[in-house]
């Protein structure tokens, strides 16, 4: 009797009616999109660096919508300011993930706010790629989730002590700013000098926020420095560095910084002439999809891409891929084909090993010459040579 009584309700024209409930609510499900989650130093002491690498997640979202998203659905990336702030960092990512339960995550700028952000994403097992996150002790920690797109930090400062153990030069200062990711680029920088033959003479960290470089230019001159290499997260302190070296004529025959972007120039002007810079990415580089990028870039935001834009944009781009061949998010899915993958960005060439940790870029360093940024090392990449040494600032 019960049986009869349940047959005669799921009558064929209510049978119909869920089946046409049920079709609409799944394509109103498979509309949705996928949202993913994001800080970046939009405000505070990294905004330049910050600023840049938001626009390259806006373009990424952008493509991959043109290209109808992900699984069908598109993608809907929110960039909350973290103000440069590690602290205020990890209550995003934990708004994020804990309070609007978003899909997915992309990393902040930067080592030091990786590092303090690292330990969310890991507890809550989200993939996170970072896009420009490079000290080695970041992902030394048994993190299963963290993968890295930069060069290695240590990595950062190499090609400026080639090039000088190629011109005979040998007496070296480096000086870091006091976080993670410039302590790592020094120590590499050293270990590198030390290998080459080169003598070490100053080896200085200097305090963040530090405006007067006064005592640090004594000691290279005092010490005869022939190439002095600096460390730093804030790229004003290049451009604070190069201005206070003019102001006390203190010349060296090569100067070297841990970032080089289109602002120091815009910044100093011809007193930018001759620094050399570590850049992770220029346009003129034969990766694919760079001039697409290029294009793209300044129709949207009417400027030239920095590196921190392109490496945002690849992260964004890798993350994608990943998501596409696992075919959904399933983040222990994704992270054996992140530890699988091996290809070539836009932003060069990608492989990890176990740790997440790269192992196929080691990015190229740049000199301002006539204004403009020329690859000079290494010299498969090279568009152009060195000029070393630089002359002094009363001959520019």
């Amino acid at each position: 009797m019960n049986n009869l009584r349940i047959s005669a309700f799921f009558t064929p024209q209510l049978i119909l009616f869920f089946a046409i409930l049920l079709m609409f609510t799944s394509c109103r499900t498979s509309e949705d999109p996928i949202r993913i989650g994001a800080t970046m130093s939009l405000s505070g002491s990294l905004s330049t660096q910050g600023i840049a690498a938001a626009n390259g997640y806006r373009l990424c979202e952008t493509d991959l919508n043109h290209e109808e998203g992900l699984f069908g659905r598109p993608i809907e990336i929110s960039i909350y300011d973290d103000e440069s702030n590690p602290e205020r960092a990890i209550d995003l990512y934990k708004q994020l993930i804990t309070e609007e339960g978003v899909d997915a995550i992309l990393g902040p700028y930067g080592s030091t706010l990786t590092e303090a952000v690292a330990p969310v994403t890991e507890e809550h097992r989200y993939i996170h790629i970072s896009p420009l996150a490079a000290t080695t002790s970041i992902w030394e920690q048994g993190r299963e989730y963290l993968f890295m797109v930069l060069p290695p930090a240590e990595l950062f400062l190499s090609g400026l002590m080639e090039m000088a153990s190629q011109k005979g030069l040998d007496r070296v200062a480096i000086l870091a700013q006091d976080a993670i990711f410039p302590q790592a680029a020094a120590a590499g920088a050293k270990e590198r000098a030390e290998v080459l033959g080169l003598e070490v003479l100053v080896f200085e960290n200097y305090p963040t926020g530090t405006e007067d470089f006064d005592r640090y230019l004594h000691m290279l001159k005092n010490e005869q420095i022939e190439v002095f290499a600096m460390a730093a997260s804030p790229l004003d302190d290049f451009i604070k560095m190069t201005r206070q070296m003019k102001s006390a004529n203190l010349n060296v025959k090569m100067f070297g910084t841990s970032g080089a972007v289109a602002q120091y120039q815009e910044a100093l002007g011809v007193d930018a002439e001759y620094t050399f810079g570590l850049s992770a990415w220029e346009p003129t580089l034969p990766w694919p999809g760079i001039d697409e990028f290029v294009e793209s870039y300044r129709d949207q935001f009417g400027m030239e891409p920095s590196f921190h834009a392109a490496g945002a944009y690849s992260s964004c781009r890798l993350f994608a891929k990943a998501a596409r061949e696992a075919g959904n998010l399933n983040p222990d899915l994704m992270r054996e084909i992140l530890l699988e993958m091996e290809t070539t960005t836009l932003f060069g060439p990608y492989a990890v090993d176990n740790r997440g940790y790269q192992t196929a870029n080691q990015g190229v360093f740049i000199q301002w010459q006539d204004g403009e940024k020329v690859v000079v090392w290494p010299e498969e990449v090279a568009t152009g040579s060195p000029i070393i040494p630089a002359p002094p600032w009363n001959e520019r």
